[in-house]
């Protein structure tokens, strides 16, 4: 556990949001997790409540513990090594003669900075890239490598502050993303099963009554689970 952060107890304070959103923009952007948080932003909040250390991120390196250092009034430490340890900025390649098109790396890239169709060849978009690594264990064929692009870099060093705001910015329009895709995808789960409620005797290949009802009942219930989903 790190020393209390300098802003109120209460995480629904101004001042609190203020903390995290200073402790977030110090940090790379890199959405790696290697933090042990979701995304930076967790990991800023984490350490607002002084739950977590502020030497968990490999990609900000020694000037990153620096920063949260300043801003939490801390001494810096060394980098964990049970995260990993700080290196250049890497970018991932994909070799075409190797990918089957899966779209498996399109989904765990945290900025949408892979871009390809299904089976069909996908491309990193290098400028986008922040190296977070989250491709390549869902590679089922091993088709990504990453390459070192700041040799003798490492941390900020190899980092921009624009880089790091662009970043942010696209981690900010995939989650958006992500949630318009699953909203739609509820939506048209949701409207089969009510075409399916409104004509299931016409539908189902059911003929004994009991069996019918059984199955209006299970339709009935998981719209209601949905709706109240919804509705949260």
């Amino acid at each position: 556990m790190n020393p209390a952060a300098p802003a109120s107890d209460d995480p629904s304070s101004a001042a609190f949001d203020a903390l995290v959103e200073r402790l977030n923009l110090a940090l790379p952007q890199t959405q790696c997790t290697r933090c042990g948080y979701p995304d930076c932003h967790s990991y800023a909040h984490a350490i607002a409540r002084g739950e977590a250390a502020i030497n968990q991120c490999p990609p900000g390196g020694a000037e990153g513990i620096a920063r949260l250092a300043a801003i939490t009034a801390q001494e810096p430490s060394p980098l964990n090594p049970e995260h990993g340890i700080e290196g250049p900025r890497r970018l991932a390649v994909i070799d075409e003669a190797w990918c089957i098109g899966c779209t498996l790396c399109i989904k765990a890239c945290p900025v949408d900075a892979i871009v390809g169709s299904n089976k069909r060849m996908h491309v990193v978009i290098d400028a986008d890239c922040t190296g977070c690594e989250l491709c390549i264990p869902v590679c089922p064929v091993d088709c990504i490598s990453l390459a070192d692009v700041t040799p003798g870099r490492s941390g900020w060093a190899a980092w921009s502050a624009p880089q790091a705001e662009r970043a942010r910015e696209r981690y900010r329009w995939h989650e958006l993303r992500i949630a318009r895709d699953q909203r739609d995808n509820d939506a048209r789960l949701e409207a089969k099963a009510q075409h399916k409620l409104e004509h299931l005797e016409e539908e189902t290949r059911l003929t004994d009554t009991a069996q019918i009802d059984r199955k209006r009942a299970v339709i009935e219930a998981a719209l209601a689970r949905a709706r109240a989903k919804r509705g949260a």
